[in-house]
């Protein structure tokens, strides 16, 4: 049997282990249950990676974010490890063979999320397969009490039952020990080894500024800190806006948000990736299997929604163990907006029955059928369909996509359907004369039966591919194609993809699911208001007060956060500081902002620094409200 080390150093070049990896892995191959309350960054797949390499037979992955399996497979595969994401999108003869594959292809590690355990056709296969290992990633999810609990999560103990000798480890970035030893019980663990690693981070300094002017605060911090960089922002509207603000400045910037096409994701986030740009400007869709090292600043522009997951992306800055920071700007109107976002748009469970019956009428779906039937979908179509609110009904579907009435993956996707509606000799007569546009047909008949007969979906991006076009292109000709009578083309852009977790049954399903909507939403308000009490400044050390919501209690302060250094700069001002503020005001009056910037004292030392020079007569206001030097 190989020595975990050694496979660490032949599939990931690491000559050591991380803190508590090493004995994470020995628990595990030693069968025993065990917890793993590892920090962002802190390398939790290695600890079920290795020992399921060495113990003969497959891991079961079960994990809730589609592009976090993805990931993980594609990097297992580039390391030459056989890995399968059973996601969405699937045929059930697809997974048939897949399954089988797991079975008898010697597969080390099979993906799949809690809904996809529920089918029968996954529980009987893996029942046949030599299991070595249940990992729960985002072991959180299963609590009740957690930040994002899944009801489809407490059916896991599911592969208990199917291999009761095998051991499970959960893996998690941040809970409580309420929703520790919730997962505990939910996974039926037998006398588990706990592991957590403190949630302090001693090269990461938090800090809460106040500020009227976001934009101008971020400037300042993204010229202050130039190394690589994330904003968090409220909506997608938001990371556009703000990316093309810093560009104008000369702030390389990108952005990132659930609507972008998988293509410009990519594009994105190699171009930060690489250091081109400074800057990702993202909404929290941005995030999982995030491994940069070099971030320096993490800046949320809006409060979070709680502080576990403020914990996680905050936490994505520093992890080369260099100075790094995590700044959340806030101003009067920041309270009232995140109950707005967080608490007033959450609908309720006649809300959700409204909507649940909007969307199988949408498409469709007769009472009773609609199990597994998979739709693309156009969201700002829907609401305009039946007059929805987009927020309400955007949380709605989450909240649906949760609760496992159905599957909810946000993409872009252009759909189309054509069908050719002249004759053989009129048609080629016809591309005789266009040749780009006979390019496009003759892939169309190669690659689509029917299209003489019936309106046939067909794949634009697929087309482009093998023709070195544009997709854009294509959709342009087909248009032009469709102008001139000889195809009916209809396309339309879509920005998700519903599949029907379970049959329509209207107000029996919102039902089953009404006392968890209600449990969760007290949760919620639980949550934003610890977020509150956090940001704050009332003189407590910040790191602190994040380590002791996580019942982290005898932590010292940590001297780098915001409230430890307004601290130690209150009551320091020294005669230097009094006279770099008299030098920059002998040319001529400036503006609090102004003075600011050239000082690069913060917000606080300048109001204290210009309130002796009031008091001392050696400044004065102006009427314009700036200030200038007293002519004595």
């Amino acid at each position: 049997m190989k020595h975990p080390i050694e496979l660490l150093e032949h599939y990931w070049n690491f000559s050591e282990f991380r803190p508590q990896q090493e004995e994470i892995i020995e628990a595990v191959l030693a069968n025993e249950d065990c917890i793993a309350l590892l920090p962002t960054g802190g390398g939790k797949s290695i600890c079920f990676q290795i020992p399921a390499l060495i113990k003969d037979g497959i891991c079961i992955v079960v994990s809730p974010l589609i592009a976090l399996m993805q990931d993980q497979v594609i990097n297992l595969k580039e390391k030459g490890i056989k890995a399968m994401a059973l996601t969405s999108g699937f045929t059930y003869e697809d997974i048939d063979r897949m399954l089988d594959n797991c079975i008898y292809g010697n597969y080390k590690f099979l993906y799949l999320s809690p809904e996809r355990l529920q089918q029968d056709l996954v529980q009987q296969r893996i029942k046949q397969m030599n299991v070595n290992l249940i990992a729960v990633d985002e072991a959180h999810c299963i609590s009740q009490w957690g930040h994002d609990f899944r009801p489809a999560y407490r059916d896991i103990k599911v592969l208990r039952t199917l291999h009761p000798n095998v051991n499970v480890i959960g893996l998690t970035a941040s809970a409580t020990d309420k929703v520790v030893k919730d997962i505990c019980s939910q996974l039926d663990c037998i006398d588990p080894k706990i592991f957590k690693t403190s949630f302090q981070r001693p090269n990461l300094a938090y800090l809460t500024l106040d500020c009227d002017d976001k934009y101008f605060k971020t400037v300042q911090i993204l010229k202050k800190y130039s190394g690589s960089s994330i904003i968090y922002v409220r909506n997608r509207k938001a990371t556009l806006e703000i990316s093309n603000y810093l560009n104008k400045l000369g702030i390389t910037s990108g952005y990132y948000h659930g609507g972008l096409s998988t293509k410009e994701k990519d594009t994105q986030f190699e171009r930060w990736s690489a250091n081109k740009n400074q800057v990702m400007v993202a909404t929290n869709a941005f995030g999982m299997g995030i491994d940069k090292a070099n971030v320096q600043t993490v800046i949320h522009h809006n409060l979070p929604e709680s502080l576990e997951s403020y914990y996680q992306e905050a936490g994505r800055a520093g992890r080369n163990n260099d100075s790094a920071y995590a700044v959340i700007l806030r101003n009067a109107s920041d309270e009232m907006d995140s109950k707005n976002q967080f608490i007033n748009s959450l609908p309720d469970p006649s809300f959700l029955k409204n909507l649940y019956k909007r969307l199988c009428n949408y498409f469709q779906i007769s009472y009773g059928e609609g199990v597994n039937s998979v739709h693309n979908f156009n969201f700002k179509l829907f609401c305009n369909s039946y007059n929805l609110p987009s927020i309400l009904t955007y949380n709605g579907l989450k909240i649906l996509d949760r609760t496992s009435v159905i599957s909810m993956e946000e993409r872009f996707k252009n759909t189309a359907f054509l069908q050719i509606i002249i004759g053989n000799a009129a048609l080629f007569n016809y591309i005789e004369k266009h040749p780009k546009q006979a390019l496009i047909i003759k892939v169309i008949l190669r690659s689509h039966e029917g299209v003489f007969d019936h309106s046939t979906e067909i794949f634009t991006q697929t087309i482009a591919k093998k023709i070195n076009l544009s997709e854009e292109e294509v959709i342009k000709h087909l248009n032009a194609l469709n102008k001139a009578d000889i195809i009916q083309f209809e396309s339309s852009k879509t920005d998700a993809q519903i599949t029907f977790i379970e049959p329509r049954e209207d107000d029996k399903t919102i039902h089953r699911i009404s006392k968890i909507v209600t449990q969760q939403h007290d949760l919620k308000k639980t949550q934003l208001k610890s977020v509150f009490e956090y940001v704050k400044n009332d003189g407590k050390c910040k790191s602190q007060k994040l380590l002791s919501y996580f019942e982290e209690t005898n932590s010292e302060p940590c001297g780098i956060c915001s409230s430890c250094l307004e601290r130690s700069k209150k009551s320091v001002i020294s005669e230097s500081d009094l006279k770099t503020i008299l030098t920059l005001l002998k040319t001529e009056p400036l503006s609090s902002r102004k003075l600011e910037e050239l000082s690069n004292f913060n917000p606080d030392k300048l109001t204290t620094i210009l309130t002796s020079l009031l008091e001392k007569e050696l400044i004065e206001i102006t009427e314009r409200n700036t200030y200038k030097l007293k002519m004595s």
